[in-house]
């Protein structure tokens, strides 16, 4: 009689844990050594690299911060290389189940080019910090196509209505809050400095 081995893990769970140690073997760093530098427990990391848990945006961005990635580039890795052109049936879709936090990566990052274009969906109330940019530098261009979104880069808070745009270069700690009452959808543009 077989034993329940627990539930199967997502598939792009289990190439993202491979991507993040890989990563790290990469950089001849052991858990620990990378939980003092990304802020995360070695328990965190290790249950990631091993798809015993779906990493969360959050947790993403502060590895992607260590790694010198944004979070496109880092899942575009586990992916084939992007065609010129990519069908909507083709294009990454992403979602942090914690958060509401539901990311389609529409213009993936390819070689030789520096900017890309992601859609983002928040459900109403949802509330992502970021800790510290992927990138320092890292220039954004957010577009809110339905809803509101509440930008804060730093200090500063800026609410995007629907068909207003929020441009900046990212060197602080920024949050992404969906206010409500409906749920928020927008164009994020990136072009790595």
């Amino acid at each position: 009689m077989k034993q329940d081995q627990g539930p199967v893990p997502d598939p792009v769970d289990v190439r993202l844990g491979a991507r993040l140690a890989e990563l790290r073997a990469e950089h001849g760093w052991s858990l620990g050594e990378l939980a003092e530098r990304s802020g995360v427990s070695r328990s965190t990391l290790s249950r990631a690299e091993r798809a015993e848990t779906s990493p969360t945006a959050s947790l993403l961005n502060r590895l992607c911060a260590v790694y010198g990635r944004t979070m496109s580039q880092l899942l575009s890795e586990i992916e084939a290389e992007p065609a010129p052109v990519v069908r909507a049936a083709d294009q990454p879709v992403w979602r942090d189940k914690a958060s509401g936090f539901v990311r389609r990566s529409v213009s993936p990052p390819h070689a030789g080019l520096r900017g890309e274009l992601v859609e983002g969906r928040l459900t109403a109330g949802a509330d992502i910090p970021y800790d510290r940019p992927p990138v320092p530098g890292l220039e954004q261009h957010i577009w809110v196509l339905e809803g509101a979104l509440a930008v804060t880069v730093g200090d500063s808070e800026h609410l995007v209505g629907e068909g207003d745009c929020l441009r900046l270069r990212v060197w602080d700690p920024t949050r992404f809050r969906c206010p409500g009452p409906d749920d928020v959808r927008y164009v994020l543009a990136v072009v790595r400095p």
